[in-house]
């Protein structure tokens, strides 16, 4: 099944997309920054979660990891 049928699948790509995106923006902040509208904007604006809401984003791919090894 793939990621968009599944609602547990779609949570991990969302969050594996916030954290990458975060960490790209640390190490080549320019990268993203030249993007910040358009469809390329999509990953900026990931960025900018993955910054500003990073203790919650952290519980979330703890909780996320939790839920894949234990529970399924």
């Amino acid at each position: 099944m793939s990621a968009i049928f599944n609602f547990q699948s779609l949570l991990t790509v969302i969050l594996l997309l916030i954290c990458t995106c975060a960490y790209i923006r640390s190490l080549a902040p320019k990268l993203l920054d030249n993007n910040q509208t358009g469809l390329l904007g999509i990953f900026w604006k990931c960025a900018r979660i993955g910054e500003r809401k990073s203790p919650y984003v952290a519980v979330c791919c703890i909780a996320m990891a939790f839920s894949i090894l234990f529970v399924q």
